[in-house]
């Protein structure tokens, strides 16, 4: 367990076991954090983390505005996520990985491969994020943060996130709620800013990172050019749309599409399907 400067910003990270190395987005909106691999309701039954590690060196984190990791406040985009993630295997002094994403850690996932094709060994993408109900989820909860900003000040905002909720359990106090709450120093910069480039922060941030019906992370062409081996794992609820994970298959070059739908899809099953994956293309 350690923390590590990340492009200015605080990541917690961890690294568990040993072999080519494996670095995981984190399931979850905007509270992404090592913990949701063993809590999440798709990684239940077992440590999927320990079962990957038998065979690789796993890196999971914290990503940033999450859990034990710091933020900073600026536009927010799925390069603003592949940046931190570059950054932390830089400093780990890895060349390449394979990439693996649960939820929307998988758009990351696809940005990082299209970003840094030279780092990315491969994809593992669980559960794609993705469908109409997805987009218009997403966008109304930066449109409630906004109305909150809007209408009572960042100082009510600071003080609504002092709550210890995220994001994704309460939109009004916005993306950097966790950050807010756990550090008063960043609470306090929070505080000071200018309220109407604030408004513009979260509008735009929003428009960026829910744009399409579709899987997010990367326009469809930039997908096509994406080289690696991927395996796409689909899920099956609002938020991970079935044709999300139809659409990756559709336009990743190399993908291989594991066509079994939850809940028959076990944790096990699952890690043992990626390590299978991840064999046939080391």
């Amino acid at each position: 367990m350690s923390v590590a400067n990340i492009n200015g910003i605080e990541t917690y990270y961890e690294t568990h076991g040993s072999g080519s190395p494996i670095l995981m987005f984190a399931p979850g909106g905007f509270d992404a954090t090592v913990d949701k691999w063993r809590v999440a309701s798709a990684w239940t039954g077992m440590d999927a983390i320990e079962a990957l590690a038998a065979e690789h060196t796993i890196i999971v984190y914290d990503r940033r505005e999450c859990g034990q990791s710091g933020g900073r406040v600026e536009r927010l985009s799925w390069a603003s996520y592949t940046r931190q993630a570059k950054a932390l295997l830089d400093h780990l002094k890895i060349d390449t990985a394979w990439i693996m994403g649960g939820c929307m850690g998988c758009s990351v996932a696809l940005a990082f491969g299209v970003h840094y094709p030279e780092m990315t060994r491969g994809l593992l993408l669980h559960w794609p994020v993705g469908g109409y109900r997805w987009k218009v989820n997403g966008q109304e909860r930066f449109v409630r943060h906004y109305n909150f900003a809007k209408q009572n000040g960042l100082k009510s905002l600071v003080d609504r996130a002092q709550g210890g909720k995220s994001f994704w359990m309460d939109s009004e106090s916005g993306p950097w709620a966790t950050a807010i709450a756990r550090d008063s120093a960043f609470a306090d910069r929070f505080a000071g800013q200018n309220l109407e480039r604030y408004l513009g922060i979260i509008i735009t941030s929003g428009h960026s990172l829910f744009d399409r019906d579709t899987a997010p992370g990367a326009d469809p062409e930039e997908v096509m050019g994406v080289n690696a081996p991927a395996l796409i794992i689909p899920g099956d609820d609002p938020s991970h749309a079935t044709s999300g994970a139809h659409y990756l298959r559709e336009l990743l070059p190399k993908s291989d599409f594991w066509n079994v739908m939850p809940p028959d899809q076990t944790t096990q099953k699952v890690c043992d399907r990626i390590l299978q994956f991840c064999r046939k293309h080391d």
